[in-house]
C-alpha cells in the first residue's frame, strides 16, 4: 500500500507540475537526467586531471588537450574536446606576442640562409636554431639564449646573462655540444644579429665543424620556429607573472623549471603523438635500436 507520506509527495509533485504548466512525465524525465552524467562531464574529469598535472598545462589549447587525452588512451574528436572545454569554461584567449631583439650588422659579411624556413629534421643534431630574447627584472634585463634541435623541438642548451654580448651566444654553442656530443656537419641557424656575424662566434662554429646558416635581414619568419618558442615561453609562463618584481636569479629559476617542463612533460603538436621532446627522442632511439 502507498503510505500517506508518499501520497502527499505525489500530490505535491502533481500540484507543482500543474502550477508550472509542465507534465508529470516531463518532470520525472528531467529528474532522472539530473542523476546521469553527460559525456562532456565525464570527459571534463579527464581534462581536469591533465590540467592539474602541471601548472603550465593550463596553457593547453584544444589540440594539445586532444593529444594529451590520446596519450591516456582517450581518443576524442577535436569538436568533442572543444565542446567539453567550452562547457567547462576552460577556453582562454591568446596573449600578446613578444618582439624581436637582436639587430643586424649590415656591414658584416653574412653566411647564406641554408635552412630557408625548412625546420624539419630527419635526425638529431641535423639542424639547430638559436636566438636571443630579454626579460625585464627588478635588478636589470635578463638575456636568454637557447639552442633548439629541429628534430624533436628539444631545448638542448640555455644560457642566461645580464648582457647580450657575443660571449652569450658562443657559450650557447659550447653548451649544446657538451650536452649532445654532436659530431661534424650540424647546421646552426640564427638571425642576422651582430653577435652571430662576429669573428669570435664564427670561429666557435668552425671549431665544431658546424655549418652556419643565417636569416635574411628583417625576415623574422626565417627563424620562425625559434621565435615561436620564445612566444610560448612568454605566453605560458613569463607574461603570467610580474618579472619586474623579481630578481634575475629568481627569474632564471622560473625559466629553468619551465624548460624542464617543456622538454619532458609539455604536449607538443610538432612531434607525432604529441609527445614531449625528450620522450619523443627516447622513443625514436628505442625504435632505432630495435630495428
Amino acid at each position: 500500500m502507498i503510505s500517506e507520506w508518499t501520497k502527499e509527495k505525489l500530490h505535491s509533485i502533481a500540484a507543482s507540475c500543474m502550477a508550472l504548466e509542465v507534465s508529470e512525465t516531463g518532470f520525472h524525465k528531467w529528474k532522472r537526467g539530473l542523476k546521469k552524467e553527460k559525456p562532456w562531464q565525464i570527459l571534463l574529469v579527464s581534462i581536469y586531471e591533465i590540467l592539474d598535472e602541471f601548472e603550465e598545462n593550463t596553457n593547453h589549447g584544444i589540440e594539445r588537450i586532444q593529444l594529451a587525452l590520446q596519450q591516456k588512451g582517450l581518443i576524442k574528436s577535436y569538436s568533442t574536446v572543444k565542446r567539453a572545454l567550452m562547457k567547462g569554461n576552460l577556453l582562454h584567449e591568446s596573449r600578446r606576442n613578444p618582439d624581436g631583439l637582436t639587430k643586424a650588422d649590415k656591414k658584416a659579411q653574412r653566411p647564406e640562409n641554408i635552412i630557408k624556413q625548412d625546420f624539419v629534421a630527419e635526425q638529431l643534431c641535423e639542424k639547430w636554431l638559436s636566438d636571443i630574447s630579454q626579460v625585464p627584472c627588478k635588478d636589470g634585463r635578463l638575456y636568454i639564449s637557447p639552442m633548439q634541435d629541429c628534430y624533436n623541438g628539444e631545448i638542448i642548451s640555455l644560457v642566461m646573462r645580464d648582457n647580450m654580448k657575443r660571449g652569450l651566444c658562443i657559450e650557447t654553442v659550447k653548451e649544446a655540444y657538451r650536452n649532445t656530443g654532436a659530431g661534424n656537419g650540424v647546421i646552426i641557424h640564427t638571425d642576422s644579429g651582430s653577435q652571430y656575424t662576429s669573428a669570435e662566434y664564427k670561429e666557435e662554429i668552425e671549431l665544431h665543424r658546424a655549418i652556419q646558416s643565417m636569416s635574411n635581414v628583417g625576415k623574422c619568419y626565417d627563424n620562425a620556429r625559434m621565435e615561436s618558442w620564445f612566444a610560448t615561453l612568454k605566453k605560458e609562463k613569463l607574461y603570467q607573472i610580474n618579472t619586474m618584481e623579481l630578481t634575475m636569479e629568481e627569474v632564471k629559476k622560473i625559466i629553468w623549471r619551465y624548460v624542464n617542463y617543456y622538454n619532458r612533460h609539455r604536449v607538443t603538436t610538432v612531434n607525432p603523438g604529441g609527445w614531449p621532446p625528450v620522450v619523443y627522442r627516447l622513443k625514436t632511439a628505442t625504435r632505432s635500436t630495435v630495428a
